[in-house]
Parts: structure tokens; sequence; C-alpha cells
């Protein structure tokens, strides 16, 4: 099964809005076909691993198949891999854990076993889940897995009040955090960000999935989605230049919005009471269409708001070995009266990243 969740790790970054799967066949201790899902539409991981074997001259009837993810046992995009597994003649599938998916949700194990399969399931589950963490929060909660990134110095300073934050953690770090933003469907900012930073917002150096790898290009980028109220975003922003942005907005603006259809680019009006974009209900929006995680890239006040409206999941959070003094924190939320009312997280994992701490903290609820 370790194996498999390599093989799964392979499709990190092209699967979406399918989850990442793995799938080893085995015969006597040996591996004689393995593979990963594909872009959707294309091969599951066990169609995969089973083209391998016949591509190998391997018989796989009676053999072992390792998957990291329950077999699904409906028609999608794809047949059922379930029926490809029964008709291959496997003598036995063990699944890392169910499928959350309605359409599967134990009828995949179920329909192998009517067939005379032997099965088991929860082998090496709690790392088949962190895989496709943010396919399991669709599938449950009808919206993304949100994971918010930040850089700070080690007294909690983004910037110097004068705004310059280039750079405050090292080369390393920088680099892994483009690892983090290949994973995600979408990487989502604020109107600040781009008046303030003008950034592109894409990923750079990633060529194996999940693996930065500096001077190399990447072959998929997430979508970007600009959360700006007003439509206050210029028509010659980087962040617009290239692939279509999805540009969230309360007040409508229908000549702006027009010059920015015409450029390829989709507004989105999604107002709460007051004025403002309605945080919560575009995480639903974004898992209406089928977005399994969330990178979010903002400022102080969209960080806040977000966190403040319960649309983070996790902090993903580098912190270099300096202290700058005043400046500009992670983010902007209001003095308390009581520690107790206090937001709590729970450290996930710390790891050192080049000379930088990178920090993977939950909020309680999750």
């Amino acid at each position: 099964m370790a194996l498999a969740l390599e093989w799964a790790a392979k499709g990190m970054t092209i699967t979406a809005p399918n989850p990442r799967v793995g799938c080893v066949i085995v015969r006597e201790g040996s591996v004689i076909g393995a593979g990963h899902t594909q872009p959707a539409g294309q091969a599951h991981a066990e169609i995969q691993a089973l083209r391998d074997a016949a591509a190998r001259g391997n018989d796989v009837r009676g053999a072992t198949a390792y998957v990291t993810l329950e077999p699904c046992s409906h028609y999608g995009r794809t047949p059922p891999c379930s029926n490809a597994l029964i008709e291959a003649g496997l003598g036995r599938v063990v699944a890392a854990m169910g499928d959350p998916n309605p359409l599967v949700a134990g009828r995949g194990m179920a329909q192998l076993e009517a067939a005379g399969i032997a099965i088991a399931s929860g082998v090496m589950a709690d790392e088949a889940y962190e895989l496709n963490i943010g396919f399991f929060s669709r599938m449950r909660r009808g919206r993304p897995w949100v994971r918010l990134k930040t850089a700070a110095s080690l007294d909690g300073m983004t910037a110097l009040e004068n705004g310059e934050s280039q750079w405050i953690t090292g080369p390393e770090a920088r680099q892994d955090g483009h690892g983090w933003r290949a994973r995600a469907c979408v990487i989502l900012t604020g109107i600040g960000t781009v008046k303030a930073d003008d950034p592109q917002l894409t990923v750079r150096g990633v060529a194996t999935p999940g693996v930065a790898t500096p001077g190399i290009a990447t072959p998929r980028q997430p979508r970007r989605v600009i959360v700006d109220s007003r439509l206050d975003i210029a028509l010659d922003a980087r962040i617009l230049q290239g692939a279509p942005c999805w540009i969230v907005a309360a007040v409508p603006d229908p000549e702006k919005a027009a010059l920015l259809r015409a450029a390829g680019h989709e507004v989105i009006l999604l107002a709460n009471s007051a004025g403002k974009v309605d945080l919560p209900a575009l995480m639903l929006e974004l898992g209406r269409r089928e977005i399994n995680e969330v990178h979010v890239e903002a400022g102080s006040k969209l960080n806040a708001s977000l966190v403040r409206e319960g649309c983070v999941d996790e902090l993903l959070v580098y912190l270099a070995p300096s202290l700058i003094g005043a400046g500009q924190g992670m983010f902007a939320l209001p003095p308390l009266d009581r520690l107790a009312d206090k937001i709590a997280l729970r450290f996930h994992e710390v790891r050192q990243v080049g000379a930088d701490l990178r920090i993977l903290a939950r909020l309680n609820t999750n």
C-alpha cells in the first residue's frame, strides 16, 4: 500500500477533480503491474495498473490489487473500475479506505465481494486521506479544503511598514511554496494584493507533480481567483495575462465586467449584506465547480476575513529566523478582550525547509 500511495502521488497535480489514486498489482510478493489516475476523462489507477501488467506480459488472474481508494462502481467520465477488476479475474482487492463519493460509498467493494473477490480495507487510511483531503472535503462538506499560505519573520511580520517584503524567507522555502501551489486546483488572492504587488501567482519550477524543480517548466497551472468586491482590477494586471481567471465581485459594474469577459475571464457576483464578497458562499460555489483544494496567497485583510468567516481549514506558514520589528502582520484581526476568544489551532506538521520553518496548523474544527 505504501508503494500504491507513492504511485498516487505521481498524479498530485493532474487528476482533479478526481482523487489522486494509485494501484499496485502483486503476485507472490512481486509487483506485476502499477499505475496512477490520469487527467479527468482518462484511465483511473486500476486501469493503468492492469494495462501495465498486460504490457509486461503478466497474468493478473488470482493476484492482489492494492488501491489507495475504493474502486469506483459507477459510470462517470470513464466506466467503473470495479467491473474491470472483476473481468480481469483478480483474486483479492485491498483498499486504503472507502470512497466518500455518494455514487460509490461502499458499492465498489460490495460489488467486488459479490463477484467472489476477497476484499479488505483500512490499510494506511490516514495517509490516503491526507493525499485526497480536498476531494474528501468536497464530497463530505460541499466545499474545497482551503489552505492559507503566508511567510513571516519570527516576530510575525510579512513585510516592512513601507511594504517591502522580498525576501523575508529563503529560496528553498519560496520554491517549496510553489510545490503547494501546484497541488491546488485554485490559487486565490484579493484585489489588495493585486494592486500592491501585481503578482502572476503562477506555479514555476514544478515539473514532477508535487516536486519543486528550479528552472523547469510546469505542465499545469491552477486557476487564479481574485476577490474584488468593486471590480477595481486593472485590465493590464499581470494576473489577468494568460489563462482565464475568475473575478469574484459584490457590486455590479456591467461595463467593466463586459471588458473582463471579452478578455476571456469570468465575473462571479456573490454579495453579502455588508456589500462585500460573501466568502462562505464563494467556497460553496467553488465546491459546485468541482474544486478540491484552494491555495490562498493574500494580504492581512482578506486573510483575516477568511479565517473569521470560517473559510480556512489549514495554515501553511513559513517562518524566517529573523526579527524585523514593526511592520505588516499576517492577519488584520481585531483585538480581543479575553484570551478565551482566541482562534484555536493545532500543529499538524512542523518541518525545516532551508533556513526557515514550515508549519502546517489546522483549525480545531477540522
